[in-house]
């Protein structure tokens, strides 16, 4: 019986690469493995043929060849008969594609170091140590090495051995034909060693939890909610593994005079309808001080000042910000017989009328109800 094609075999083209091939015959182990259909002779034959297929198109000598002369190679390389003979069969082949899925053997599993975990603080700040950055000592509780045992977790002057369950591997094996599935074993947690003598100090764990006090410099310019890294100040590491990170998550008290949008400051100052109305020079507030601005004549409400350079610091060092004073213009309240009649003699001589709602005004609002 004429041999099938090994592209038609693995259903694939013959421009594929070679990842297509060797997840196309995956596909077709998988699907045709004896241990998945028992006593099924066509399975066990597509199995085969897709595996035989596999061993040729996988070698990039053998596939050129294949792709030139087919089943019979016209002489040259030999023909493809006797499959398995060199590569050691089916099951090599098998294993080969399989082995990030399944162990095929015992592997001795080198417990390796391990970063220790990142830990989070947070701090609260006032709106003037945000300006100008401080320095804070903070206290923190984290896992630290046990000095008793250096980390080991073995009482001193007595070791670890290999675990007898899995036998130093890590790992419990369950067979499934010539392959087997492998899981983490309980006894050791996948460590090949246990302790038969725990430290009693960090009773077999290698770490103690401890307070330490950690200094942390908060920057000029930081803003609410942002992170602050100190590198190496997280937990201890496993097995010797470098320690994590602490992160510092500020919280700035809000201020009383100030409100902050982006690098810019926003304060509002109130004046009197006489500094507003002839002018005047006042004082306002800034973060390093007392500035004197000057109210040109006429100055209506919501008018806004600028003063250049004096807001917040960038936290990158990019320069400052700007404060932007929102003058707010306030009416007197409760005025005395003498204030009335001033303002009274005012309006006269400005043509305004002394009744807040003028005829124009009351006119217009007729209009719009008609």
């Amino acid at each position: 019986m004429a041999k099938r094609d090994y592209y038609e075999v693995l259903g694939v083209s013959k421009n594929v690469s070679q990842d297509e091939i060797k997840k196309a015959y995956r596909k077709s182990a998988l699907k045709y493995h004896p241990d998945k259909n028992p006593g099924n002779k066509e399975s066990e034959e597509k199995f085969k043929e897709a595996t035989e297929a596999y061993e040729v198109l996988k070698d990039s000598q053998k596939r050129a060849a294949y792709d030139q002369f087919g089943h019979s190679l016209g002489g040259g390389l030999g023909g493809f008969e006797g499959f398995g003979r060199e590569s050691g069969g089916f099951s090599d082949v098998f294993s080969e594609v399989f082995e990030d899925i399944f162990e095929t053997g015992p592997r001795r599993r080198a417990a390796r170091p391990a970063r220790g975990s990142d830990l989070q603080y947070e701090l609260e700040v006032s709106f003037k140590d945000s300006a100008f950055g401080i320095d804070k000592t903070i206290k923190i509780p984290r896992e630290e090495v046990c000095n008793n045992c250096n980390g080991n977790g073995a009482k001193p002057g007595t070791g670890k051995r290999r675990c007898s369950t899995c036998g130093g591997t890590g790992q419990i094996r369950i067979s499934q034909g010539f392959f087997s599935l492998a899981r983490t074993c309980n006894r050791c947690g996948g460590e090949g060693e246990t302790i038969e003598a725990p430290c009693p100090t960090c009773r077999g764990s290698g770490r103690v939890r401890v307070e330490r006090k950690i200094e942390v410099k908060i920057p000029p310019g930081v803003e609410d909610g942002m992170r602050l890294r100190v590198s190496g100040e997280g937990e201890a590491g496993i097995r010797g593994g470098p320690r994590g990170d602490l992160y510092v998550l500020i919280h700035v008290q809000p201020s009383d005079i100030f409100e902050r949008h982006n690098n810019d400051l926003i304060c509002e100052i109130p004046i009197t309808f006489i500094q507003a109305a002839l002018g005047s020079e006042i004082e306002v507030p800034t973060l390093d001080g007392r500035a004197t601005i000057k109210i040109p004549p006429g100055t209506q409400g919501n008018k806004v000042f600028r003063l250049k350079g004096k807001g917040m610091s960038s936290v990158r060092g990019y320069g400052k910000g700007d404060l932007h004073v929102r003058v707010i213009v306030e009416v007197p309240t409760n005025l005395n017989a003498r204030q009335k009649a001033l303002l009274e003699e005012f309006a006269r001589a400005s043509g305004e009328d002394v009744n807040p709602m003028s005829k124009s005004f009351m006119d217009k609002i007729k209009d719009a109800f008609k």
